[in-house]
């Protein structure tokens, strides 16, 4: 192998090192939210309800999202035009 492959190789090594230390520090950090959450009472099925809950939530604001764009696109205005007509909200 060349020098500078061997450096890349070397770069590439530290790198994948660096992203595995701060994946372990992030898992630490939610064990830890964990255990917190657990001490305050909650029970870990209704975590894992209320992760549930708030993925559909995510995934019927995405298709809602959706629509707003392709009904902006239909009528030739943006989305941000929509929200007063529907009554919603910016921030939501």
């Amino acid at each position: 192998p060349s020098p500078r492959s061997c450096q890349q190789d070397g770069t590439n090594k530290e790198a994948l090192q660096r992203e595995l230390e701060e994946l372990k520090r992030k898992n630490q950090a939610l064990d830890q939210e964990i255990a917190q959450l657990l001490s305050e009472g909650y029970s870990l099925e209704e975590l894992e309800k209320h992760i549930s809950l708030l993925h559909e939530y995510n995934d019927i604001k995405d298709a809602g999202q959706m629509l707003l764009g392709k009904l902006a696109v239909i009528q030739g205005v943006t989305t941000k035009e929509l929200y007063p007509e529907y009554d919603l909200e910016l921030n939501d």
